[in-house]
This record gives C-alpha cells, sequence and structure tokens, in this order.
C-alpha cells in the first residue's frame, strides 16, 4: 500500500458481497481495501485498530445496525467518511443514516464505475450522491421531513418551538436571500452548474454561495443541507 492510496473499510453481513466490492475495489491503483466487519460492532472494533478514509455501511445488519455504528464511528475525533448502503424501501433508515452524520448513500445494486466514483468524491470531501440521485431520495424522504404536524396547528406549533430550541431558526434566519435561493434549487437537485445557469451566476460563486450555507447551517454536505432546508421550512415536501 502506498500513501496516495484511499483506505476502504467494508461493513455488511454477507461476506459474498464484501468479496464483490473488496475484489472492484482492489483492482484500483488508488483504492486499498484495509478491513472487513459482518457487523457495526465489529466495525467500531476494526476501526480502533485501523486507519481508513472511506468506510461502505450497509444498513441492515444482524446486532448492531449501520445506523448506530455510523452515529458512533462519527463522534470520534478525525473519523472516516461513511457511505451507507442502502435501498429506497428503507426510507427511514436513509432518513436516520443522514441524522446520523452519514456522508451520503448507494444502492446496493449501482453501477461499479458509480461506487468508485463516490468513495472518490467522499475521500475528497464532496457529497456522494449525484443530482439525479438527490431528487429520488427526496422523493422519498422529502414528505417523512416535513408531513409531521403539518394538518394539526397545535402539533404545527409544537414543531416550530422544537425547530426554534434545536437552533434551525436562527440558522435559517442567518441566510441570505440569495444563500436561500441557491438552497432552495440545492434541494431540487440541481448541481452547481445548472444553479448556476438558473440564476445566471458563474459556477465559482455558486460553490462560494454552498460553502457559506454549509458552514452556517453545520451541515457535513449537501445532502445534510437537504435536510435542514426541510425541518427548517425552507422547502416544503
Amino acid at each position: 500500500m502506498t500513501g496516495a492510496e484511499i483506505r476502504v473499510a467494508l461493513v455488511d453481513d454477507q461476506q459474498l458481497v464484501r468479496g464483490g466490492f473488496g475484489m472492484l475495489i482492489g483492482s484500483q491503483p488508488d483504492l486499498v481495501v484495509v478491513g472487513e466487519a459482518g457487523d457495526g460492532l465489529a466495525a467500531i472494533e476494526l476501526l480502533e485498530g485501523t486507519p481508513a478514509d472511506v468506510v461502505l455501511m450497509d444498513v441492515r445488519m444482524p446486532g448492531m445496525n449501520g445506523i448506530d455504528a455510523t452515529r458512533a464511528i462519527l463522534e470520534r475525533p478525525d473519523p472516516p467518511r461513511v457511505i451507507v448502503l442502502t435501498t429506497f424501501d428503507l426510507d427511514d433508515y436513509v432518513l436516520e443514516a443522514i441524522r446520523a452524520g452519514a456522508s451520503g448513500f448507494l444502492l446496493k445494486d449501482a453501477e461499479p464505475e458509480e461506487l468508485l466514483r463516490a468513495i472518490r468524491s467522499v475521500h475528497r470531501g464532496d457529497a456522494v450522491i449525484s443530482p439525479s440521485m438527490t431528487r429520488r431520495l427526496l422523493s422519498h424522504v422529502g414528505p417523512m421531513l416535513g408531513s409531521e404536524g403539518a394538518s394539526d396547528p397545535a402539533r404545527t406549533a409544537d414543531g416550530a418551538e422544537a425547530a426554534a430550541a434545536s437552533g434551525l431558526v436562527e440558522m435559517a434566519a442567518s441566510l441570505t436571500a440569495r444563500e436561500r435561493e441557491v438552497l432552495e434549487l440545492v434541494a431540487q437537485g440541481m448541481s452547481n452548474a445548472e444553479i448556476a445557469a438558473a440564476l445566471v451566476l458563474s459556477e465559482t460563486t455558486v460553490k462560494t454561495h454552498v460553502r457559506r450555507i454549509l458552514a452556517k447551517t453545520a451541515s457535513r454536505d449537501r445532502v445534510q443541507a437537504v435536510v435542514f432546508a426541510y425541518e427548517a421550512g425552507i422547502v416544503a415536501p
């Protein structure tokens, strides 16, 4: 292994799945598998002694699931980035994974090149979900993020109080009008280039706005910023 290689850990309860991912990743000159685990607890133990840059984390596993493992791993100093492997019929798990701090998501039947791009993208610090996947994801989890209490004024008021208590209102108020506009387009699954064209801005300017949005909303990446937009009421499901 050379210092330039991206270290990947595989966490899945199916050995054949881990083997398939391992063969694919091992075929790349810039990627290396540094360890495997069959459940969340084993993943935590693995990463205690084996440094990794990116973790591919299955959601549903016996013992400790991928959500709890992701949360525990990301609470540690200098944690790796986590890509959750999921299917869209597990919407509740997807939302919980976002809140746990996962950097992004892939379907387990994703194309090999898509998986490899995702690992490299996450390692660079970018979000792993492409605009098209963001649209598909939000079509499933968007209603979950904003529907609770929407038809009940009392519950809506309670939700507003909860949002204020958690700082969502203050964070939303810190955004400029242009930043809110950019965030709304991000929530539609638009790429930086598409946002630049829609608002007649340079792509560099859009990137600056996105970077400031992430900082002001305490979001790790675009995916968490979209969740923030829904929970803060900036975007309606």
